[in-house]
């Protein structure tokens, strides 16, 4: 039976440490990914990812009040399961360049790569990409109210993200696009 279970689970050390560090777009189409074999799964973490010479992984620096969920569906009556991989990116400080980097995520559908303060790299949207299905521009109305983007990018999948291998190198096969990353503080400062 292909959906036999394999193995239990101790519980971990209270070591874990949450958040999003870095998150890294590829236009839809643009990436593919080799995976190692596990114990009866056909796909089971990513060995290496390799892009055409032409495009590239866009780097954004995230930090606090960003995360990746993963909600599973399964259903009995339908014999169907899928994985609603939801990631929520907050983006501080208001800035031209990227309101349009947004408007070309919001278009398209992108593959995005998630790295966690935890050490773990996600490959989420691989089949089907992640839309934008929601976010804001927002001013803020107190000094210490956020200044800056919210988006919520929604994947549907038939598998849950991808784990990188323990090994693999994202940097390795492919074009990082980090020299070209948008400084907003470099265009504008507050004027109180």
């Amino acid at each position: 039976m292909a959906c036999a279970i394999t193995s239990g689970r101790k519980v971990p050390c209270k070591s874990a440490f949450g958040g999003i560090k870095t998150v890294y777009f590829a236009n839809y189409g643009t990436l593919a990914a080799t995976f190692t074999s596990g114990a009866g799964i056909a796909l089971d973490e990513v060995a290496t990812i390799v892009m055409t010479p032409n495009d590239s992984l866009f780097k954004y620096d995230v930090k606090g009040n960003s995360s990746l969920d993963t909600t599973i569906t399964s259903s009995r009556d339908n014999g169907t399961t899928f994985y609603t991989q939801t990631l929520n990116l907050t983006l501080p400080y208001l800035d031209n360049g990227t309101k349009n980097e947004i408007q070309l995520i919001a278009a398209g559908r992108p593959q995005v790569v998630v790295e966690d303060y935890y050490g773990n790299t996600f490959l989420c949207g691989y089949e089907n990409g992640m839309d934008l299905t929601t976010g804001t521009m927002v001013t803020g109305a107190a000094a210490g109210d956020l200044s800056g983007f919210t988006l919520v990018l929604e994947g549907m999948e038939e598998r849950a993200p991808f784990f990188f291998d323990a090994s693999a190198n994202i940097l390795a096969g492919s074009n990082i696009v980090a020299s070209d990353q948008i400084d907003p503080t470099a265009v504008a400062t507050p004027n109180p």
